[in-house]
Parts: structure tokens; C-alpha cells; sequence
């Protein structure tokens, strides 16, 4: 076969065959396609588009690139599970839920990514605990995931290899935007996971990636069917991404958001307590845990309630080289920022709506995120107490807290806030947070 022949007739609207796919992405991981040959592939799968048969063999062929994980040897006395999320400003569902979903007797190896762009990466929240190990090798993952029953890391070099150089090429060529190049470079590294299970929360709104219904439905069957006729059992959620999600955004600020859910030292921000709550309901029926999403969420209600789930949160940022006292004194252990300043509300009336983006975009411009992949982070940057829509607010009214490295940089994110939250005479009514599922 030629790779020339093989994105020809992908050029001119042929579908490929299973071993065609497979060859190119041979090629890619081998170093045989070169950098135009990749780069052309990608745009004629942006521009053409791709069956489900074929994003399910370039799912399959990018797994396998690397190696896959087997958890048989382990004998788990549960299902291994996991979430994945589209990404979306303040979005700090995985840290609560691979321990909350733990605590109910799944096994949940998660490996997440950094941030880029508006959206925050877990990894980088993590990363902010002082000595975490967001790296560390198979082995001692798969140690953690045995004794504790979850671990949260990164994407290691031997996984889904493939992918990390198609990505590469995508992110340089215009084709990141590709709903079956997305679908297949998230489900490649889930499948490499050797998981039983798997729960899709596809974000739809100004701070995703999806910002219409019609996209993230698209995408959101698109992982399902794809997950499904791969062998990885697979339902989604859509959520809604059109304001923050929680309280607080910034890197240490979410973990300490996360260590005070965890614990219940303060009221659970509703929204967000919602999201983790459905999403643990559908991860515990799926691994067959539980009859039904209902009598999953209960579960994961009590073990929420009782202080398992913090438990074995403590218990993974110890295994992963993180202090043993984090949840009893987070200060210790996340940076604060020196700038403290309040971003206040210009007009009376009520908040209806914001702009999540512009919200995400703030604290890019603070320090918080990343604007190019090799950017350097300060976790200590943020906002927090954040609004939330429909709140009734005066001239001179909190709208959030900025946690800045200077003044200049505060009065240049209070500045973006402000005009991302929209505030009107009359307030509209609520929006719901869970907005769709497809199985």
C-alpha cells in the first residue's frame, strides 16, 4: 500500500478499509508517513469526514499503538471505570468522582490531561499539590489503583503513542476542530486503559468546546456508537458548559474547592454537586454496582456522606506522593496568590447570564492556563466566588474573587469578568445543568 494512494482516495470521498486505516496509523507511530503525509490524512478526515466503521478502526488502531492495560492479573474484586470530560471553566467533577465512584467499590484509572486554551486540565489542578506525582510509571499505577482503588495521572508515553503524534499535527494544521479525529484520539487512550466501562460528560455552552446543542449531540453519539462497536461500553451525558461550573477557577483554588466538597466543609455548590452526582449514578450502574443511575447516585450519596469518598481521596494524593494531611489543612499545601481584590458589580439588578469562555479567558490572562503548550502555570491564580445566573445583585455587589500575582494583573481580569457576566432587570428562568443522555 501507498500512503499517497490510501488519503487519495480519502481525498476524493471513498471510504477506507480497516487495513488501510490501520496502515496509516502504522505509518504515523513508525515515523514511515512524514510530516506532510500526516498533516494531509488529518485534512481529508476534517474536510470528508469518516463512517463509524472507520473512526472505530482509527479508535483501535491508535490504541494499539502502545500498550494496553490489563487489569485481569490483579484479580479486582470490581469493574474498572472511568470518566472523561470535554473540558469546560471550573471543571472539577474528576477529582470528586474517581474517589467517590472508588469508594463504592469500582476500581477508576483515570488519566486526564493538562490544560490548553480557556479550559483547565486536571492534571495541572493536581499538579499543584505540593509533591503529587501526576507521572509516575505503569507499575506503581496500577499499585495505587489495586490498594486504593483510584488513581488520577497523565498520559504516559507508552499509551496510545499514535495519537500523541497525530494530535501534534492536528493542533499545527487546523484540524483540532474534527468530531472523528476528536472522538477517536479520546476513545484510543480509554481503550488502552482495559477498561469495562466508560462515562462520556460532553459539555455544551460559551466555556466548551461544543458551544451548540446540535455539536456536543453530534459529538455525544459519536463517542457512544464509536466506544460501543470498539467493545468499550460507553453512555454519555450532556452538560451544561454556559457558566462555571462550582464556585472557584484557578489550579490549587479548585483543589481546595474539591478537598471542602469532599468533606462538606461548606455548602456544596449545587450545579456541580449535580453533575458528580449523575455522572457517579451512570459509572456505578454501568460497572453492574448497582440496578439503575438512581440507586447509583444514592450510593454514592452515602459514601459521600459518611467520609469514604475523602477518605480514599486522602489516600491517593498520599500514594502518589502528595502530603497525608491535605484534607485536614489544604492551606498548607496550595500556594495563594498575593493580590486578593473583590470584582464588583457596576449596575443593580440580576446576573442572566455569562459568558464561560471570556470567564476561562480571565484567568488564562492572570496566569492560571495556557495560551501554548510549553507555557509555565501559576497555580495559585484564579477566581473565586464566582456568581452564579440569577442571583440578584447591587451597584458595588461581589461578583468574584480575583487571586492575582499583581495589581495590574487583578484590575486587567477584573476588567474581563465584568464584561463576561451579563446582568439585566429581569431574571430568566433556570437552565438545567443535565441536559441530555445517549446510550
Amino acid at each position: 500500500m501507498l500512503p499517497q494512494e490510501i488519503i487519495r482516495r480519502k481525498r476524493d470521498g471513498h471510504e477506507l478499509t480497516a487495513e488501510e486505516i490501520g496502515f496509516i496509523v502504522r505509518g504515523i507511530h513508525d515515523g514511515s508517513l512524514s510530516e506532510g503525509q500526516v498533516a494531509a490524512f488529518a485534512m481529508t478526515v476534517f474536510f470528508r469526514g469518516a463512517t463509524v466503521a472507520e473512526r472505530v478502526a482509527l479508535t483501535l488502531g491508535l490504541a494499539r499503538s502502545g500498550i494496553m492495560l490489563d487489569w485481569s492479573d490483579l484479580q479486582l474484586p470490581g469493574p474498572v471505570i472511568d470518566k472523561h470530560s470535554s473540558g469546560g471553566v471550573g471543571d472539577k467533577v474528576s477529582l470528586m468522582l474517581a474517589p467517590i465512584v472508588a469508594a463504592c467499590g469500582a476500581f477508576v484509572p483515570m488519566i486526564s490531561g493538562r490544560g490548553l486554551g480557556h479550559t483547565g486540565g486536571t492534571l495541572d489542578k493536581l499538579s499543584s499539590i505540593s509533591g503529587y506525582n501526576v507521572q509516575p510509571d505503569i507499575e506503581t499505577f496500577r499499585k495505587v489503583v489495586r490498594e486504593v482503588g483510584c488513581a488520577v495521572i497523565g498520559q504516559t508515553d507508552d499509551l496510545a503513542p499514535a495519537d500523541r503524534r497525530l494530535y501534534a499535527t492536528r493542533d499545527v494544521t487546523g484540524s483540532v476542530e474534527s468530531i472523528p479525529l476528536l472522538v477517536s484520539s479520546i476513545l484510543s487512550k480509554k481503550i488502552a486503559e482495559g477498561l469495562d466501562g466508560l462515562v462520556m460528560d460532553v459539555k455544551c455552552g460559551s466555556g466548551a468546546f461544543c458551544d451548540t446543542e446540535e455539536m456536543a449531540r453530534d459529538l455525544a453519539r459519536s463517542l457512544v456508537d464509536v466506544a460501543n462497536q470498539a467493545g468499550l461500553p460507553t453512555v454519555a451525558l450532556i452538560t451544561d458548559m454556559d457558566r462555571v461550573l462550582g464556585r472557584d477557577v484557578g489550579n490549587a483554588l479548585e483543589i481546595a474547592e474539591t478537598v471542602a466538597y469532599l468533606t462538606g466543609n461548606g455548602v456544596r455548590e449545587p450545579r456541580l454537586h449535580e453533575v458528580t452526582m449523575a455522572l457517579a449514578g451512570e459509572m456505578l450502574a454501568l460497572g453492574k454496582l448497582v440496578p439503575d443511575a438512581a440507586a447509583g447516585r444514592a450510593k454514592a450519596e452515602a459514601v459521600l456522606a459518611d467520609g469514604r469518598a475523602a477518605e480514599l481521596f486522602a489516600r491517593m494524593v498520599s500514594a502518589l506522593g502528595g502530603p497525608d494531611d491535605l484534607m485536614e489543612h489544604p492551606a498548607r499545601y496550595l500556594p495563594p496568590a498575593p493580590v486578593i481584590r473583590a470584582c464588583t458589580a457596576e449596575r443593580s439588578g440580576h446576573v442572566v447570564g455569562m459568558n464561560a469562555r471570556q470567564v476561562g479567558i480571565a484567568v488564562v490572562a492572570l496566569g492560571g492556563g495556557r495560551s501554548h503548550a510549553d507555557d509555565a502555570i501559576d497555580p495559585s491564580v484564579g477566581l473565586t466566588d464566582v456568581i452564579d445566573v440569577g442571583t440578584p445583585v447591587r451597584a458595588g455587589s461581589t461578583l468574584c474573587i480575583v487571586h492575582a500575582a499583581s495589581d495590574a494583573a487583578a484590575d486587567e481580569a477584573i476588567d474581563l469578568v465584568r464584561r463576561a457576566i451579563r446582568i439585566a432587570d429581569a431574571a430568566l428562568p433556570p437552565k438545567p445543568v443535565i441536559m441530555e443522555r445517549l446510550a
